[in-house]
């Protein structure tokens, strides 16, 4: 068995718990977001922001220049919502140890498999393009195109984030 998932997870709980996003983040975010999808990526949990951030600093460092891919990477998580850290913990345990729990552990659990589908929902309200819909929509596919290079894209720097 791979230590890198397990490895992975434990960085991102260790990152969870005290998360920082600076003023000048913040602010790079504004201005590349807009002020409607910017009250989206607001509305974020501040360890959700954190993490955007790092997808979007990732894929600027990698020469990406699609707008869609980049906006994507600040607001991919947005659906979340408000879960707890003890919430999003028993999820993934519960994932990995069987996957059928994840549906009886309640309210949490629900946002957290369906937050695609939500923030997909979102981002259009606001007022997103069709493409930055559709990468929000389907950024946890575990079934990608070849094809589908913005996609690819995306999910490989939140996997690496």
């Amino acid at each position: 068995m791979s230590l890198a998932r397990p490895l992975y997870r434990t960085r991102q709980f260790l990152g969870a718990l005290r998360p920082r996003v600076s003023a000048a983040e913040l602010e790079d975010a504004k201005r590349f977001l807009g002020p409607q999808l910017f009250a989206l990526f607001s509305s974020m949990m501040l360890r959700d922001q954190r993490h955007s951030l790092d997808v979007f600093r990732l894929l600027d460092d990698q020469g990406c220049h699609d707008n869609d891919v980049l906006a994507a990477a600040l607001l991919h998580d947005v659906g979340k919502g408000r879960v707890r850290l003890w919430e999003r913990v028993v999820y993934v345990l519960a994932g990995a140890l069987a996957r059928p729990l994840q549906s009886r552990l309640g309210n949490g659990a629900k946002r957290l498999r369906d937050h695609a589908a939500i923030g997909a929902v979102q981002v259009a309200a606001a007022g997103a393009s069709p493409q930055l819909v559709r990468l929000v929509a389907e950024h946890e596919d575990r079934q990608l195109s070849p094809s589908d290079a913005p996609l690819r894209l995306l999910r490989s720097a939140d996997d690496s984030c």
